[in-house]
């Protein structure tokens, strides 16, 4: 299974919570070279983050997955929990320099507040950024990242779950190819993500989403992606779940006749929040 990073990243630990020990992990430095590793045939599954609790959608994904023919199977949920991670026999005295994704270390302003003296260095990646540190040998640098990074580079936590708020979550989607994504599907697969497009007319978005509540689908997520080559006009991204199959099956026929163009970009179980 591919997923973006390096060994240790938390979309590597996402993996394993979803599917377990069993997998073969792939790293990948973009996201670009994920898809295309499936794509491919040089993995069989990518793991993708498409939405953080507090950064919200990763744009990048969804626009890559428009133009790729893979198909979401299932997705999970982790929690994000910053660990400051160094050298063994290190100190937080020893700290001068902490290294992570820039996003990382603006979810740890208040850990930073109580060090002022620490120098931040943006990094490529979180479990990058460990291997780095812990390559130096240097007991005054750190880097933040999650515990598997830890486990898997043999440094040692200073600091546990220093991110700002603990309400901090990834959504992370299973990607296979679409002729394979039949076999994943089951009975408890009743969450659907869409993309659609409109006529430009006045109502077309009203009249998109009514057969999904005419069907009593809850309407789970929509977001606008600007049409790559076609200035001010938007792809339009949603997410369902009904309890009742046959009810959301109708719903989705409705909604076909209602837009200019409906992808399903796949129908899988909700993962337990």
């Amino acid at each position: 299974m591919a997923f973006q990073g390096e060994p240790g990243a938390f979309s590597e630990a996402a993996a394993i919570q979803l599917l377990g020990d069993c997998i073969a992990p792939v790293p990948r430095a973009t996201f670009d070279a994920s898809f295309a590793a499936v794509s491919e045939g040089s993995t069989d599954a990518f793991l993708a983050p498409v939405e953080n609790s507090l950064a919200g959608s990763v744009v990048r994904v969804f626009d890559l997955l428009l133009e790729s023919r893979l198909a979401i199977v299932a997705e999970t949920i982790l929690p994000i929990e910053m660990q400051l991670i160094a050298v063994p026999g290190s100190s937080l005295a020893d700290i001068r320099s902490v290294a992570s994704h820039p996003m990382a270390l603006a979810q740890c302003e208040r850990f930073f507040a109580a060090h002022p003296q620490w120098k931040r260095v943006p990094a490529e990646d979180t479990a990058g950024s460990v291997r780095e540190a812990l390559s130096r040998g240097d007991k005054s640098c750190a880097a933040i990242a999650g515990r598997r990074a830890a486990e898997h580079y043999k440094g040692v936590i200073l600091a546990e779950n220093i991110q700002d708020n603990a309400e901090n979550f990834t959504r992370f989607v299973l990607l296979v190819k679409e002729k394979e994504a039949a076999a994943w599907l089951s009975p408890d697969a009743r969450k659907v993500s869409l993309a659609m497009r409109l006529a430009h007319r006045p109502g077309a978005l009203l009249a998109s989403l009514e057969p999904f509540a005419r069907h009593g689908v809850n309407l789970l997520k929509i977001e606008s992606r600007p049409i790559h080559g076609q200035p001010w006009e938007y792809q339009f991204f949603i997410d369902v779940e009904s309890s009742d199959a046959a009810r959301l099956d109708q719903a989705l026929a409705d909604v076909r006749r209602a837009t200019s163009e409906l992808r399903v970009l796949g129908r899988y179980a909700a993962a337990s929040r």
